[in-house]
């Protein structure tokens, strides 16, 4: 695999998912309509991101591509959700187990990584800057930061896919 994708993609995604996480956090307090319902939301988040740590634990797959796309397919349905939905709290407790789920699996994978140690300081320094960045501009609603977040991850696990089929058709023509 391309080392430059190996150090960066990882380290985008993470960054990303916390500058991000504001926008996540005022839509889901807008569909959630109470703080116990959010609360529990979150919680329910929560859980479903130790079982996903848990679950990387036990079976350590070779690529990471399919979680990013998943992470990018959630953001991306979350930005398309319409808010007058009659079964909207259910799907939002679906999407929360499912994303709860890959970020926690993305997190065991990630810090497993050679780069982590170094991404890790990469981290809070371009989150900083961004946060800094994004504070200048004017929102003009949650839904469109989390919607283009989502299609670059998404297109983040199809690189990363494609160069990881890439270097095992290289391997093999090599052999």
């Amino acid at each position: 695999m391309n080392n430059k994708s190996t150090k960066y993609l990882p380290l985008l995604v993470t960054v990303g998912q916390v500058v991000i996480f504001p926008y996540y956090i005022l839509w889901l307090k807008q569909v959630s309509l109470t703080f116990t319902m959010f609360a529990w939301l979150f919680a329910l988040h929560s859980f479903a991101a130790a079982f996903g740590y848990r679950l990387f634990q036990k079976r350590k797959p070779g690529t990471i591509s399919f979680i990013y796309i998943g992470m990018g397919a959630v953001y991306v349905l979350v930005s398309l959700l319409d808010h007058s939905f009659e079964l909207l709290l259910y799907v939002v407790l679906i999407l929360q187990v499912f994303l709860g789920a890959m970020q926690g699996y993305f997190r065991a994978w990630h810090v497993q990584q050679k780069s982590y140690h170094l991404d890790a300081v990469h981290h809070y320094v371009i989150v900083g800057v961004t946060m800094l960045g994004l504070s200048f501009m004017k929102i003009i609603s949650p839904v469109v930061f989390l919607g283009l977040f989502g299609g670059v991850v998404c297109l983040c696990g199809i690189w990363e896919y494609v160069m990881k089929c890439t270097l095992r058709r290289k391997r093999r023509s090599l052999k």
